[in-house]
């Protein structure tokens, strides 16, 4: 009997340990993957979990004591998670909402993780000392995570990201959810440090996290993490001074609040200071108006999610699934967004959580997400009134508060989630009882070999999963990553390869990656069609693409991918049916998203293919009318207009285009264009304007400016042409003989 209890004292040991190594899964980073900062940690939390899960199942096979004992947080949690279960199954596409996205790796598979996580700490981590274990892994992690950022203002080529950065991302990738796991750490931290008992040293490596993390914060330079410290701060210290009447802490609290009266009032008056301007970081966090391009294209985004919501009863009461946001928004687009190249005109996220779960989840998701904070604020609650645990209380309130009001302007991915459950998992913990003690053993009626043989199956099983579903998907993002660098080498029979390798494994990834084949072959300098190879591909590519429609149907991106294909092999034949294909596919697209302004110039490139220069100029006109803001739209408009015969027009679309409040940048063919059609109406004034655009795109280019002296000696402008010519000669001296001559011509001396 006691060989039996010790095996399985080791037994929790190990699963003990397997909690334990989830709280450094926020330091993984996959540096050769796609989305490096965020694929590997899910997929090795995932296989952790996995392998963890089945000892676990055979340690409550062997001992009942080791069931979760439920509480108001674990039924939430529950709650929650059901939620998200309906609102896969009810989702407008299941596919991503169970295995999630490539770049965010989230989805109802991985979230099942996160509860079986929840599930296991709670339930194996029986003593303080358990718990006090986790939680210093989980804020070494983070002061690991802050000193990675802080690698990243070096050159130092180790830590990716580097080269001097303006705003830290540690070992998150993104400054803003780098700043939320950073959050969550300094108030466990604080927390911490005031709890009674502590040691010397370790308040001593509390408050060292605790500044540590404070400083990694502000240098992310997050107006909404900022905003979530110092209202976290200021609950902490109105709790703290209050509960604990501590005036200390009641004078802290005042002093804070008069530091953030001081530093309100000093960015109205000084945000458009020179001292302030000449600061990056200044410049960004005193930045408050509502008319920033970020918070502005937040309330977009928002505004066309809530849009998606009101849709029809369904999507009020379900949503449209999680991991789905992108559909509701590109329904609703907002124009606004696209104001040239490189303009951020896909919102997989809503970048506000409680938005994002009621778009994707409807009411059903929304109301048991915020039954999280509900339930775990009603124990903290108690806490307050509990002497003994008091600090636990303050300062987790104001970690929850502060955790609220980051996740108003972000959401979650995995770091996040796993520093939170495991507070919310302390936080059961101490409802539960301080120092919480196990039952004792309860043995099942299972004897000894079934259990060994059950174990053995399902540790079988949990490596199949975790071959299929992450091993597999790893394989497949390497080969795709393969492919990308393969590109950059200009191997193309190499890169195909590689693309065709990573498709072959058809898992969760698949849709990212044909995207990615695609983008290859109608990208900047993409290979010629001529060739056979590349024709071949630009077929293969079709069909994955295709295949992308076929299993999201009620995505535009595909469509606009299909369309691109098409309209590059059609491109030298009017006739061709490729032409056709391209209509087709961008028309549909155009039906699932009426106002995104890159389908009208995939509509109008296939007409420019087939010639019909009327119905392009028809569809570039209409990208234009959609935000009149955005030059490249004129630019492309005016180009049709002058293939069209319309000179005049077409001429003054360009220079719109080149004048705009976000001007396009023209190439040399824009200004000869521009050029040929006011010298057809010969205006030569406008003949001036493009070559003095030119002069200022270019302006050690002496042939623009003897161009501009001729220009200026036709409008009679005979000093401006003198003064060019000499111009012209001071930068290239065998213009000089031309020159002579064309100035003394002008009846002027040399």
């Amino acid at each position: 009997m006691q060989k039996q209890t010790t095996r399985e004292s080791n037994l929790v040991k190990f699963v003990r340990f397997g909690i334990y190594l989830t709280a450094i899964v926020p330091l993984i980073i996959f540096k050769d993957f796609i989305s490096p900062f965020h694929f590997g940690k899910v997929i090795v939390f995932r296989s952790l979990i996995e392998v963890v899960g089945v000892l676990y199942l055979i340690l409550v096979l062997k001992d009942r004591s080791y069931l979760p004992r439920p509480d108001k947080i674990f039924w939430a949690f529950l709650l929650f998670t059901a939620a998200f279960t309906l609102t896969t199954v009810t989702s407008v596409l299941p596919y991503p909402s169970f295995w999630g996205s490539l770049e965010r790796m989230g989805g109802l598979w991985t979230f099942w993780h996160y509860f079986l996580f929840y599930i296991i700490l709670t339930s194996v981590l029986t003593k303080k000392e358990h718990w006090f274990r986790m939680l210093d892994i989980t804020i070494i992690a983070g002061i690991l995570s802050a000193f990675y950022g802080f690698g990243q203002k070096t050159d130092i080529s180790f830590f990716v990201g580097s080269g001097g950065r303006a705003r830290i991302f540690g070992t998150i990738g993104n400054a803003a959810l780098f700043a939320g796991t950073q959050l969550l750490v300094v108030f466990l931290s604080l927390t911490l440090y005031f709890s009674p008992q502590n040691t010397k040293n370790r308040k001593i490596f509390y408050l060292f996290a605790f500044a540590i993390t404070s400083i990694a914060v502000l240098m992310t330079a997050v107006r909404g993490s900022l905003l979530a410290y110092a209202v976290g701060m200021m609950v902490f210290l109105f709790l703290f001074g209050t509960y604990n009447r501590s005036r200390f802490g009641r004078m802290v609290f005042s002093g804070l609040v008069g530091l953030v009266i001081i530093f309100i009032v000093f960015s109205f008056l000084f945000k458009d200071s020179q001292f302030v301007k000449s600061s990056g970081y200044l410049s960004r966090i005193t930045d408050m108006s509502l008319r920033s391009p970020t918070t502005e294209t937040r309330f977009w985004a928002w505004e066309a999610g809530f849009k998606g919501w009101v849709d029809n009863p369904k999507t009020i009461l379900l949503g449209w699934g999680p991991e789905n946001f992108n559909i509701p928004f590109s329904k609703n687009f907002n124009p606004k967004f696209f104001i040239g190249s490189g303009s951020e005109t896909l919102f997989d996220r809503a970048h506000n959580m409680f938005i994002e779960t009621l778009v994707t989840m409807g009411l059903v998701g929304l109301l048991a997400y915020i039954g999280i904070f509900i339930v775990a604020f009603s124990y903290l609650r108690q806490f307050l009134k509990n002497n003994d645990l008091i600090i636990y209380g303050t300062g987790f309130v104001a970690a929850i508060v502060a955790y609220m009001i980051h996740n108003s302007f972000i959401f979650d991915t995995s770091a996040n989630f796993v520093i939170f459950f495991t507070i919310l998992g302390f936080v059961s913990y101490l409802k539960s009882g301080h120092n919480r003690t196990l039952l004792s053993a309860q043995t099942t009626k299972i004897n000894k070999t079934s259990i060994n043989v059950l174990g053995v199956v399902f540790l079988v099983f949990a490596l199949f999963l975790i071959y299929k579903t992450n091993i597999l998907a790893a394989k497949a993002n390497y080969a795709t990553t393969r492919a990308i660098v393969r590109s950059w080498a200009g191997d193309f029979n190499g890169a195909v390869k590689k693309y065709e390798e990573a498709l072959s494994y058809d898992v969760p990834g698949k849709y990212e990656y044909r995207h990615r084949f695609a983008q290859y072959l109608v990208g900047p300098g993409g290979p010629s069609v001529k060739e056979e190879p590349v024709l071949e591909a630009y077929k293969h590519a079709l069909l994955v693409i295709e295949k992308n429609i076929e299993e999201n149907p009620i995505d535009y991106l595909p469509y606009l991918y299909a369309s691109r294909l098409n309209i590059i092999l059609g491109k030298d034949d009017p006739e061709s049916l490729f032409n056709d294909m391209a209509l087709e596919y961008s028309l549909k697209a155009l039906k699932l998203s009426p106002k995104f302004v890159r389908t009208y110039y995939e509509i109008a490139q296939a007409y420019l293919n087939k010639k019909d220069y009327p119905k392009a100029v028809e569809y570039f006109q209409r990208a234009a009318d959609l935000n009149p803001d955005a030059g490249v739209s004129y630019a492309y408009l005016g180009a049709a207009k002058i293939e069209n015969g319309d000179l005049v027009g077409g001429a003054e679309d360009l220079k719109r285009a080149i004048e705009n409040k976000n001007p396009y940048t023209p190439r040399e063919v824009d200004f000869q264009k521009l050029i040929n059609a006011y010298l057809a109406v010969n205006d030569h004034e406008k003949i001036a304007w493009v070559f003095e655009q030119l002069i200022v795109a270019d302006p050690n280019n002496a042939q623009y400016r003897a161009s501009l002296a001729t220009t200026y000696a036709n409008l009679g402008r005979i000093d401006d042409a003198v003064a060019v010519a000499h111009k012209a000669v001071e930068i290239d001296q065998t213009f000089e003989s031309d020159a002579r001559i064309f100035v003394q011509s002008l009846g002027r001396e040399w």
